[in-house]
């Protein structure tokens, strides 16, 4: 059997336009195999329209020939909403302490971003809006809809 296969798929979180060849990249690429240099270069051509460091989660698939894949998705959802409602941290107790305030606009937006995922294309607009809203709470933010 002489072909390329699949070695593994790793999960990581990496700041849009700031991954180095270090060790978090490293402990999770080191294994595999994968030149960590050029993975890091092209993640940070691939991100550098997005604004730096932002969490962004990759889907590296490693081959047996010491090459690699990868795919990028948009920013965690928990992220966006931190930034909409300009804090730092959600509530240590959701939905009895409020540290912010959304607007069900921003929360429509994130939902339209989020639709961009391919595991998400399928799902509706409205679906999506509901789920962005119950994490908002569960973070303790409001949803204002003024």
């Amino acid at each position: 059997m002489s072909g390329v296969v699949l070695n593994r798929t790793v999960r990581l979180l990496v700041g849009a336009g700031a991954a180095k060849p270090g060790p978090a990249i490293g402990q999770a690429l080191g294994p595999l195999g994968v030149n960590m240099a050029e993975f890091c270069k092209q993640f940070n051509d691939r991100t550098k329209n997005l604004e730096k460091d932002t969490p962004t989660p990759v889907v590296l698939s490693a081959f047996s020939n010491r090459t690699f894949t990868f795919i990028t998705k948009t920013p965690p959802t928990s992220w966006m909403l931190k930034k909409c409602a300009n804090i730092q941290k959600g509530s240590g107790r959701a939905r009895h302490d409020i540290v912010g305030k959304v607007h069900a606009k921003q929360i429509y937006e994130i939902a339209k971003l989020k639709q961009r995922d391919p595991h998400m294309k399928d799902i509706e607009l409205e679906s999506l809006c509901r789920n962005i809203v119950g994490s908002a709470f569960s973070m303790g933010l409001e949803v204002v809809r003024d």
